[in-house]
């Protein structure tokens, strides 16, 4: 005979105070065990943990394997490797005494001479207190830093003489912008000069004996800065154009082929690549093909043509949207990849094509990585040891609240109810007192007296 409903037992509902009582404590639980995650993190990122899938960093492993967003994952491996330079806020973290959301913002600013400051607002306030806090600092650092860099403007000049020798001598003062400008120009000068000298146009010197004599650095800096002015004025510096920026690699299809003899391809300076990596750069460039003789005669030039037609790359873009390497989120400056190389005879088609970022592109090619294209046409990836990499990260069940509670009670940590409630009483924070006082303790002086 069914039981009437009328005749089920009710289970009376807990009263509003239970309720709020569970939740702060089981918040405050949940900040301790979030301690507790970022220590294993920082470990984890420190031993190279995420590494070994073909994943870039640990924040993608844990975008992979905890379902986190990649933006939330880089914050908690910021936030886990800052902890452990402040003793302080790790301690009442671990404790359960603050939010993860008021850890995030405090290590934003955070000092070991300063985190005690910061804590007395994180434990009297608000989360809304604390973000208040560090971004009025930061904006009050920002504003000194913006005066510093007006002053470095204002001061910055060239000057020269010409001395007695007919020798000039310059002397300039530039701000940290024109500066880095400057070195980077001198040192690319100095790299072009040097391989000039050793490679003589031609090939890398094999023998570190026929190097010549390396001049002073100042003296290689001199000529670099001369050279630089060269290219400014229409010498052999620049004037190459976009060209420039292009890579030219010098291969034939015995290297580019798979079970090919030739074991490397060389660029116009004269380096030397491998033929793994001429077949990767290969997969998704232009192409030109040249006809020579034995005799290195050129008797046809091709016209220049890309392996991959436009209409088969948005194609292959609206397909993939992006990297499809397990795990990966890149969707701006990818490759396109032959699974099975145009040189070993494959076709330039969907079915034998996939999008890989620059990192997973060259893992595939140098790393030892293999893909290939299952029925479903879905690129399926192994790892060097021939193991295939899923797709989504591995699907297991990791605990539950009661778990969370009893591991915090064996580390000894007294979480109630109140663990995690601000002493905040409403009054109004004094904002320019602790900026303040914080800028005192970044000075080094002794906190004034209020």
């Amino acid at each position: 005979m069914p039981v009437s409903a009328t005749l089920q037992p009710v289970i009376p509902s807990p009263n509003l105070g239970e309720i709020e009582n569970e939740i702060t404590e089981l918040a405050a639980h949940i900040h301790a065990a979030t301690f507790r995650l970022l220590e294993l993190i920082r470990e984890f990122d420190q031993r190279d943990g995420w590494f070994g899938p073909g994943l870039k960093s640990c924040a993608h492993w844990l975008n992979w394997k905890c379902g986190i967003g990649l933006g939330a994952a880089r914050e908690k491996v910021r936030v886990a490797h800052a902890l452990g330079d402040l003793p302080q806020i790790s301690e009442e973290f671990r404790q359960g005494r603050i939010s993860f959301s008021k850890v995030r913002a405090m290590t934003r600013v955070a000092t070991p001479d300063n985190e005690d400051d910061l804590l007395m607002i994180a434990r009297h306030g608000t989360a809304a207190h604390v973000e208040r806090l560090v971004s009025q600092y930061r904006k009050v650092k920002r504003i000194e830093a913006l005066e510093a860099e007006n002053q470095r403007h204002d001061i910055r000049e060239m000057n020269w003489y010409v001395d007695d020798d007919g020798s000039y001598v310059i002397k300039a003062t530039l701000t940290p912008e024109q500066g880095e400008r400057v070195l980077k120009a001198i040192e690319s000068a100095m790299d072009d000069e040097f391989n000039e000298r050793t490679n003589d146009g031609t090939k890398p010197s094999e023998d570190p004996v026929d190097l010549p004599v390396s001049e002073p650095v100042a003296q290689r800096r001199a000529d670099a800065l001369a050279r630089v002015a060269e290219g400014f004025l229409g010498g052999e510096v620049g004037t190459n154009g976009g060209e420039r920026s292009t890579i030219h690699v010098h291969t034939d299809l015995d290297t580019l082929r798979r079970d090919g003899e030739g074991a490397e391809s060389h660029l116009d300076s004269g380096a030397h690549i491998s033929a793994e990596t001429s077949r990767r750069l290969a997969c998704d460039c232009g192409v030109v093909h040249w006809q020579e003789s034995e005799s290195e005669d050129y008797l046809n030039i091709g016209r220049r043509s890309r392996s991959i037609p436009p209409a088969i790359r948005r194609a292959l873009k609206r397909r993939d949207h992006g990297c499809r390497f397990p795990g990966c989120t890149a969707h701006k400056y990818v490759d396109a990849h032959h699974i099975q190389h145009w040189a070993d005879g494959g076709e330039t088609k969907l079915d034998n094509l996939t999008l890989l970022c620059r990192h997973h592109h060259r893992l595939v090619h140098e790393g030892g990585f293999s893909v290939r294209m299952t029925d479903q046409r879905i690129p399926q990836f192994t790892d060097p040891a021939g193991r295939t990499i899923p797709e989504v990260g591995e699907k297991s069940f990791r605990g539950n609240v009661f778990t969370l509670r009893r591991q915090n009670c064996n580390a000894g940590l007294d979480i109630t109810p109140e663990t995690t409630i601000p002493l905040w009483e409403g009054e109004k924070m004094d904002s320019s007192m602790t900026i303040e006082a914080l800028l005192y303790r970044e000075s080094g002086s002794e906190q004034p007296k209020t």
